[in-house]
């Protein structure tokens, strides 16, 4: 056991060196093949075998995702039907470390005969693909970091690395912002942030709401029932204060069992901080973030209409 950090310092060691060499051959292939992607009318189509083909499904997803439309294709499905999705506009990426796996090479006829436009990724400039291809990425590698120079080890870090230096580009060239990205991901927190509104996730039911003349008694049960940590003073249906958790502690410290004989104005002292329905998530993170607060009070046209926690 205490032989397997020598063993992954030297499998990273190669692997590093491995990208090093491919990044040595890059050449002005890659300048073309970012062209042909970026002039093409339809998706990039990507496929590959086995590890290949693994790695082209990250490609073709972190190219979706930053606004280059692609999806992956498995070589043996596409030569039993899925080449009906391939339209004349779309461009092929073929992965292949060999340049000659089989199920790959016989798709090569159709795409010539729909007129498709081909880039290879492969390890040998001479193989069958890499010639029957418009452009062709040499990722070939010094060795594999698998002692039996067996196992794709190498060879798919260098294709994911080499698919990640054309998604990058065409992000940059397609000026692709954080807009943008947050439009395909809107689950994720970067599209809640930019995306959605305080109105998708604001809590707009059984508010925590009491009159200035609310006994404390009462107050503190429309506190606890809410379980937001405050309660909102309201006078003439406009807000007046707030009463947070941490007004409480203090008022109990303050004035004891003489609390239950006081009204909710007696102890708020203090205005929530207010925003709109259409403000965007990040704004109010910020806000809460600048104001170092964890809730905000959400009115419309001088209504409470809800509360946003973090």
């Amino acid at each position: 056991m205490t032989g397997a950090l020598k063993t992954a310092k030297r499998v990273i060691d190669i692997e590093i060196a491995a990208l090093a060499a491919v990044s040595e051959k890059l050449d002005e292939q890659f300048i073309h093949a970012i062209e042909l992607i970026f002039k093409t009318k339809g998706r990039v189509i990507i496929c590959g075998m086995g590890k290949s083909g693994i790695i082209g499904k990250k490609i073709a997803a972190s190219l979706a995702s930053t606004g280059t439309p692609s999806f992956f294709m498995h070589p043996g499905e596409a030569f039993h039907g899925d080449l009906g999705m391939v339209t004349k506009d779309d461009l092929f990426l073929a992965i292949s470390n060999s340049g000659e796996t089989e199920e790959v090479i016989k798709l090569i006829p159709f795409l010539k005969d729909n007129k498709n436009t081909i880039i290879a990724l492969t390890g040998k400039p001479e193989s069958t693909l890499a010639k029957n291809s418009n452009c062709h990425i040499n990722i070939g590698v010094p060795k594999e970091a698998c002692p039996l120079q067996l196992a794709p080890t190498s060879s798919t870090t260098a294709t994911l690395v080499i698919g990640d230096a054309l998604t990058v580009a065409l992000m940059e060239i397609n000026k692709f912002q954080p807009e943008s990205f947050a439009r395909f991901h809107p689950g994720g927190n970067l599209g809640r942030r930019l995306v959605r509104s305080v109105e998708s996730e604001m809590i707009s039911e059984n508010l925590p709401i009491v009159k200035e003349f609310t006994p404390m008694s009462e107050v503190i049960n429309v506190m606890s029932k809410g379980s937001m940590g405050l309660a909102i003073v309201e006078c003439d249906n406009k807000i007046k204060s707030v009463i947070t958790d941490g007004d409480l502690r203090r008022a109990i410290e303050r004035y004891s069992k003489d609390l239950f004989d006081m009204k909710a104005s007696d102890i708020a002292v203090g205005y929530p901080v207010t925003v709109a329905p259409t403000m965007l998530m990040g704004e109010a993170f910020d806000l809460m973030e600048l104001k170092k607060i964890k809730s905000l009070v959400v009115c419309e046209r001088g209504k409470i209409v809800g509360i946003l926690q973090k």
